[in-house]
């Protein structure tokens, strides 16, 4: 049986694609652009050695000839003549990226799928993409067996991506000060946000690495956007649609430091599926609507903050010395509970990371893992 969804028609030369519920024709343009042939692609690489948008838009397909059960031969009305493996083709069809699906996740998530022992990580190839997996499932891990040693987070950071720099350095420091230029810098409670939403690009991760904590207080939050989302849509989806489409302006300022930005609070794939949030009551400003939609543009977010915070939703747990967490930032909304300083030191250092590294890793690993097959 063909492991394709291809139709070959010899007369008049034509490729067809059943989805099981209707047939479609297969531009010929869309067929020459995916050449497979080795004089058409740089081996290593796999980038055409020809200007794809150069060719002729009238383009046409003169014949088109079963190879076997998953293989066509093609020529085209440029010349061009080509047996396609049409396994091989099928996989240019939808997403085939080789990632584990994200997973909608509450508080009644098993912790235990998240925690991994950095030392682990670092020596085993196969339980560090274990981790990988688990992040990209659940969009955050939790580390243990981290040394504490000052600028540690700068080596993990490394490990499952590229650290990124901002206006608070490579790495910042977390602990009470009056001084600080952000709430993180207090002992107050922090509600579930997403951070540097006026940034642009956000951070794509954020890295929390336990070094001290002799406090009662001071617990960690996390909540999933993805699964929230789900229950926001149910109960309002005009609310939802407004939040999605309407930019919102978010803004930072310190003595050194202004950064000002607009985006929708809900943030969305190209097909519009939700991917996360931007989300900061710290930080946004109602956008300008009518008095109508302003009501409800704000009771869908004030709705959205209940559901943040709702136990239901939240993971809520104390990070630990030598325990490090990693999330989504735009998926995963962190925050925490207040402390009391007066009971002991709670200190922890930060740094962001670009939000592909994680699928870098997993993607080397992959071929990794292929390759060891191969020679095996």
């Amino acid at each position: 049986m063909p492991q394709h969804p291809f139709i070959i028609h010899q007369q008049p030369a034509a490729v067809h694609i059943d989805d099981g519920r209707s047939t479609m024709e297969v531009s010929p343009l869309w067929l020459r652009e995916r050449t497979q042939a080795p004089d058409q692609l740089e081996p290593m690489t796999q980038q055409r050695l020809f200007d794809s948008h150069a060719i002729d838009d009238a383009l046409t397909l003169k014949k088109a000839e079963p190879v076997g059960t998953d293989r066509v031969s093609l020529s085209f009305s440029d010349g061009h003549e080509e047996v396609y493996d049409l396994t091989a083709l099928a996989q240019e069809l939808g997403n085939t990226a080789p990632f584990p699906a994200a997973e909608p996740w509450d508080s009644s998530l098993d912790q235990q799928r998240v925690r991994f022992d950095w030392v682990r990580v670092q020596q085993d190839n196969a339980y560090f993409k274990a981790s990988l997996s688990a992040y990209l499932q659940y969009g955050y891990l939790i580390l243990y067996n981290v040394p504490t040693d000052p600028e540690r987070i700068l080596e993990v950071g490394s490990h499952f991506g590229y650290v990124k720099e901002t206006n608070f350095g490579r790495y910042f420091e977390v602990y009470s000060r009056p001084t600080g230029n952000d709430l993180a810098y207090r002992s107050v409670a922090l509600g579930p946000h997403t951070d540097n939403p006026y940034r642009n690009p956000v951070p794509g991760i954020q890295l929390l690495h336990c070094l001290v904590n002799e406090t009662s207080g001071g617990l960690s939050t996390l909540a999933d956007s993805l699964k929230v989302l789900e229950q926001l849509r149910a109960e309002t989806p005009e609310g939802y649609e407004l939040l999605k489409r309407t930019p919102v302006r978010f803004r930072f300022v310190d003595a050194g430091t202004e950064l000002t930005t607009q985006r929708t609070m809900i943030q969305t794939d190209d097909h519009g599926n939700p991917t996360g949030v931007h989300y900061s009551p710290r930080l946004d400003a109602l956008p300008l609507l009518s008095d109508a939609d302003t009501r409800l543009f704000h009771q869908a977010r004030q709705r959205l903050g209940q559901l943040f915070s709702d136990p239901a939703y939240e993971a809520r747990f104390t990070l630990n010395a030598g325990e490090l967490m990693m999330f989504d930032n735009s998926r995963v909304l962190h925050g925490r509970t207040s402390y009391d300083p007066s009971e002991g030191h709670r200190h922890l250092q930060g740094c962001y990371l670009d939000a592909d590294g994680p699928r870098e890793r997993y993607a080397s690993l992959q071929k990794l893992h292929q390759t060891t097959e191969e020679v095996a």
